[in-house]
């Protein structure tokens, strides 16, 4: 239903017009993820926890978060440079498409050469800092080249296929593929089929094979040229993709800020700390999920709103994206914290995650805020003032930095969400007034303060529920649970619909539950 709030709200007419192989690889591509999401869901909240260790958790998070963080800078922007630039390399008459292919694979490359040097050089300071709180990762360092290496050549792959309009396969594999691998690794490990050892080298693998098949896939598609078309640049091209260049690669740090919570948190207080701030991360990233499908839908309307200096309308935009990704983000974080007890009840080993309760919340606080607002973010980067969103991320690098530094020996992992969250703050109360002031779009709206109204009555409607006698039964647990969340799902909608936020809405839940349930003369 959420996908539909989204088409209805920001260009009904545009939305009809999306035919042909855009749409159709847009909703396998969503398949997919959703198929993914299902396969995460189990896997981490009935597998993981029952197969691994809290300190066996943290480390193959800390792994992947670093190998993540690394690649990212490895690309050298050159992933950010092939989705711009490739219309202007694009070749009707061949597959060639004059070696973007070629600066794809071969910038990366150089990069991974650069990482691994750092790799080498800073070996022992790094297995230092991990040495005392989390000897497993020190033990495996040796591991995190060729995870890096594979994390940035699967993402390569992923992004030559995108810009050829074929991301099914590669959404297929990273969400699904490589998911279900790595369950079969956790469930052999759990069993006592493998050691941990051959575990972790599975665990890498995966990716390695993840890798492989995207670059199978890439070569089947007949556009994989090797061939650098040197005459084809100008030297002002040239030096305008190698500006572009040099800034995502900047911006790289900043975009990869929750990464730095486990990085810090392993040094500082372990790997078992870092196993439960996981498995409380998963809880949290829920909230953050619609925002994946509004943005592929938003950003493309926002970039032509913007280059046309159209501000009016993006003005426009960026108000209904805020309001409805608030909408639903701040809703989904409040039945899911209602529900918490439950989820972690259910959990294996439940009572030994529940120390990241906490985190669920202030992270998802952190991914509401951060959802709601990272239109103002895409506005930047779409305007003649672009480059002026280097010092933004700068400042969201070093205030989850300090944050970081500041909050994790106090607080532990509650100041490992609290350094995000703060972070954001830091973040969007710059740059709010920035755009308002400078480009003239302003987020806010009263409809803004209507579902904060709504969720002030559904909190203390939930207030009043914990009042209530509570049996010790988990079984009258999980019935009063659902049926709290029945009745604030049912209020909720009531209010909504009464308050008009959003035309669309009110006809989505006229056609899907109103006239089937004849309820519409009652509202």
């Amino acid at each position: 239903m959420y996908f539909c709030i989204l088409l209805a709200v920001l260009s009904p007419h545009h939305c009809h017009r999306i035919m042909g192989v855009i749409a159709r690889q847009s909703i396998k591509g969503a398949i997919a993820n959703y198929i993914g999401i299902a396969i995460g869901f189990f896997t981490t909240f009935f597998v993981l926890t029952d197969c691994l260790s809290q300190e066996e958790i943290g480390l193959t998070r800390v792994m992947v978060d670093i190998a993540m963080l690394f690649s990212s800078l490895a690309q050298l922007g050159s992933n950010a440079s092939i989705i711009r630039f490739f219309p202007y390399f694009r070749t009707r008459s061949d597959d060639s498409h004059h070696g973007i292919f070629a600066w794809a694979l071969l910038l990366p490359f150089v990069g991974m050469l650069l990482i691994t040097f750092v790799f080498i050089i800073f070996r022992q300071p790094i297995q230092a800092v991990y040495a005392q709180r989390a000897p497993l990762l020190a033990h495996y360092f040796h591991l995190l080249v060729p995870l890096t290496f594979f994390a940035l050549y699967q993402t390569v792959f992923e992004t030559c296929s995108s810009v050829l309009l074929r991301i099914t396969v590669p959404k297929l594999v990273r969400e699904v593929g490589v998911r279900l691998f790595n369950l079969a690794a956790y469930l052999l490990y759990g069993h006592g089929v493998i050691s941990l050892d051959v575990f972790i080298w599975l665990f890498c693998g995966s990716y390695g094979l993840a890798m492989v098949l995207n670059f199978c896939y890439l070569l089947s598609l007949g556009h994989l040229s090797f061939h650098i078309d040197r005459t084809f640049l100008d030297r002002a091209k040239v030096n305008e993709i190698l500006r572009y260049t040099f800034f995502m690669t900047m911006t790289a740090l900043a975009a990869n800020i929750p990464l730095f919570n486990t990085l810090f948190l392993g040094a500082q207080k372990g790997l078992a700390l870092t196993g439960v701030y996981t498995i409380a991360l998963y809880i949290a990233n829920v909230v953050e999920v619609p925002y994946r499908s509004l943005g592929a839908i938003s950003r493309p309307m926002v970039a032509s709103a913007v280059k046309d200096s159209d501000w009016a309308e993006v003005s426009r935009l960026s108000r209904q994206v805020s309001v409805h990704q608030f909408l639903v983000s701040i809703f989904l974080l409040l039945f899911i914290w209602i529900n918490l007890d439950v989820l972690y009840a259910f959990i294996p080993r439940g009572d030994d995650y529940a120390g990241g309760m906490l985190v669920v919340l202030i992270m998802g606080m952190a991914k509401v805020l951060n959802s709601s607002l990272a239109v103002t973010t895409d506005i930047l980067s779409y305007s003649r003032h672009f480059s002026l969103l280097l010092p933004f991320m700068l400042l969201l690098t070093l205030a989850a930095l300090l944050g970081n530094s500041f909050f994790i020996p106090r607080w532990g992992i509650n100041g490992s969400a609290a350094a995000t969250l703060t972070a954001y703050l830091v973040y969007y109360g710059c740059m709010l007034p920035f755009i308002s002031s400078r480009l003239g779009v302003r987020i806010f709206s009263r409809n803004h303060l209507k579902v904060i109204m709504i969720l002030v009555v559904l909190v203390l409607m939930h207030l009043f529920w914990t009042l209530l006698p509570s049996p010790q039964s988990l079984l009258w647990t999980l019935a009063l649970a659902v049926a709290q969340t029945s009745l604030l799902l049912a209020v909720a909608l009531t209010l909504l619909y009464r308050a008009h936020i959003s035309a669309d809405v009110n006809r989505l839940i006229d056609r899907f539950l109103l006239r089937p349930l004849h309820l519409k003369k009652t509202l």
